[in-house]
């Protein structure tokens, strides 16, 4: 087994951004990789991101990339925000559709390392970005050690 890679995840949403800011500050976070569809949103309030961007690199130091290749597509997405699939489908949806991506392949554990999923979710029980480090470990050598920022 290969040597434990410590990532984060990370939702925006029921945070202000002083909370959101401190979780990043405080757990040795070096790049927060954001893995939504949609990054610019208004609704994103200070996590849009061109704002974010800034925010990370004046209060926090940190680097921001954005990994849509890590976020569902519109079909798969817009279908569960709207209520008109369940968990379960949306679940076996995504997890399907990082595998035809073949995302274990594109994804360097030094990107990971010291890294921080974002999403709008405020906790990961019912977020992508839980279902993102899970697949990762299942399906690829990584042996990602994942804290939930809550």
């Amino acid at each position: 087994m290969s040597r434990a890679i410590d990532v984060y995840t990370i939702g925006f949403t029921k945070k202000s951004a002083e909370k959101f800011f401190k979780f990043i500050r405080s757990s040795n976070i070096s790049t927060l990789l954001d893995v939504r569809l949609n990054n610019v949103s208004q609704l994103a309030g200070f996590a849009k991101r061109d704002d974010l961007r800034f925010f990370l690199r004046e209060l926090c130091e940190v680097e921001y990339i954005h990994l849509p290749e890590l976020a569902p597509t519109k079909e798969i997405l817009n279908p569960y925000k709207k209520g008109e699939m369940s968990w379960e489908v949306y679940q076996d949806k995504f997890l399907n559709l990082m595998a035809k991506r073949r995302i274990e392949k594109d994804i360097k554990s030094i990107l990971l390392q010291g890294g921080c999923l974002l999403c709008s979710e405020n906790e990961p029980h019912f977020c992508h970005r839980r279902l993102v480090v899970e697949y990762l470990n299942d399906s690829s050598e990584l042996n990602l050690k994942v804290k939930h920022l809550y």
